[in-house]
């Protein structure tokens, strides 16, 4: 399964400038706050857990919300995520991969899940 999400930096920008530290805790835990060094990171971050709802072709609502996916930094540096049990049993996940990047005032996050129909990974 696959998703991706674009997003204007902008908007996160001004959604930060509005409402402070409330924004980012809209989206993101504490642990993912602390990972944002500039907003191009928060704005990658909201497009990551956008593109990963996608992904799960669940769209962020009543069934997966935006703290359901924990963002983390893997030993390399590179953010990857976690899901909730209920939906690694759902969709037999076996393996995930994330790519966020910001050029030219946008942020884009790719979501790759892998799953396996014969119940094994």
């Amino acid at each position: 399964m696959i998703g991706v999400d674009l997003v204007k930096i902008e908007r996160i920008k001004k959604m930060i400038d509005k409402f402070g530290e409330k924004a980012l805790k809209r989206y993101l835990n504490d642990n993912e706050i602390k990972m944002v060094k500039k907003i191009e990171s928060a704005a990658g971050y909201w497009a990551a857990k956008e593109a990963i709802a996608k992904a799960l072709k669940t769209g962020i609502g009543k069934e997966l919300n935006f703290k359901d996916i924990e963002l983390y930094k893997e030993k390399s540096g590179a953010v990857n995520f976690k899901l909730p049990e209920r939906f690694i049993k759902k969709y037999n996940i076996c393996d995930t991969s994330l790519s966020i990047s910001h050029d030219g005032g946008f942020a884009i996050a790719v979501a790759v899940i892998e799953s396996s129909s014969s119940h094994k990974c």
